[in-house]
């Protein structure tokens, strides 16, 4: 009998160190900040489609330096008001004559507030003035993990309290492509300040289980059981928030702020499908734009004259 207790209690003891050995594996892969993120490198996922014209790709990145030279930012800083006190980073753009309109630009996964100045100059040469915060783990912000959104959303609501404390009477956009689009829609659903006006999302996750089930699948072959919930479990205690918590479905369907979504027709690495189940759960003013033949995070580029011309004819019904 002592025998077969000894080998149960072995069992266990194996099966458990797989379990969080699998799940910090992941933990690893995918959230930890101070990790090179190989799987973004030569994604077939994240290769410029045939939509993008190298002509048109050439143009903007030429306008992007010259708005880099013409528009100088500020560097603002804040505490974050959880238990963590990180310090958080945002470049801000203020129009030289200073008015109520407001625009918070987030940028995606792996990214930085330092390469969105396509959109930053998207919002600011229609005269909003603009704070492009750098994400936990990202850019010049401090943190040892990626939030995928989460705790960035609540990040976002002390960077309107920065807004305000400039401007108490701004108008305020939210703006937010991929990681950032699910951000924006995840801070949608909480306690905002009658100052939010509007959110546009692009390309963003319906939640963060799903896109790492999607992306587990997709790179590993491997199903979500147990792999997620190894990962979630690990989640939990080296960067304080539950996968299966972080939803931006959920979230936007208790927001009662009108939402612009914004996906490419030809993404693959955050489904195209996606936008459908966050459209759907949206139960405020609301408008959809597919970009055909767009992949991932490209809309802006196959047809910018679209992109923005939607974005502002929504934008404008609620800042004018």
């Amino acid at each position: 009998m002592m025998k077969v207790t000894i080998i149960i209690i072995v069992i266990v003891v194996v099966m458990l160190g797989a379990y969080f050995w699998v799940g910090n594996y992941f933990y690893n892969f995918a959230l930890n900040a101070q990790k090179e993120k190989i799987f973004i490198k030569d994604n077939p996922h994240l290769a410029r489609s045939e939509a993008v014209l190298p002509e048109v790709a050439e143009k903007e990145k030429l306008t992007d330096n010259t708005f880099k030279e013409r528009v100088p930012s500020s560097s603002i800083s804040m505490i974050s008001k959880d238990k963590l006190q990180l310090k958080l980073h945002a470049d801000l753009y203020e129009q030289r004559e200073q008015n109520h309109k407001w625009a918070i630009v987030v940028h995606g996964y792996g990214a930085k507030a330092a390469v969105m100045v396509r959109w930053v100059r998207g919002f600011y040469d229609k005269g909003f003035n603009v704070l492009a915060p750098d994400l936990r783990g990202h850019g010049e912000s401090e943190g040892n993990y990626i939030g995928m959104g989460w705790h960035d959303r609540l990040d976002i609501l002390s960077w309107i309290d920065q807004i305000l404390a400039i401007n108490p009477d701004a108008e305020i956009v939210l703006y937010g492509v991929s990681m950032g689009g699910a951000t924006v829609m995840m801070a949608s659903g909480e306690k905002l300040p009658n100052n939010v006006k509007v959110i546009v999302e692009d390309c963003g996750y319906t939640a963060v289980d799903d896109i790492f089930a999607y992306q587990l699948a997709d790179l590993f072959k491997l199903p979500k059981f147990p792999f997620i919930n190894a990962a979630n479990s690990v989640t939990k205690l080296r960067a304080g928030f539950d996968l299966y918590e972080a939803s931006a479905v959920n979230k936007v369907r208790a927001s009662k702020i009108p939402m612009l979504f914004i996906h490419g027709e030809r993404d693959s690495f955050v489904p195209f499908e996606m936008i459908d189940k966050v459209y759907e759960a949206a139960n405020a003013d609301k408008e959809k734009l597919v970009i055909p033949k767009a992949g991932h995070g490209e809309s802006v580029q196959v047809d910018p004259a679209l992109y923005w011309i939607t974005i502002f004819n929504f934008v404008h019904k609620y800042i004018s």
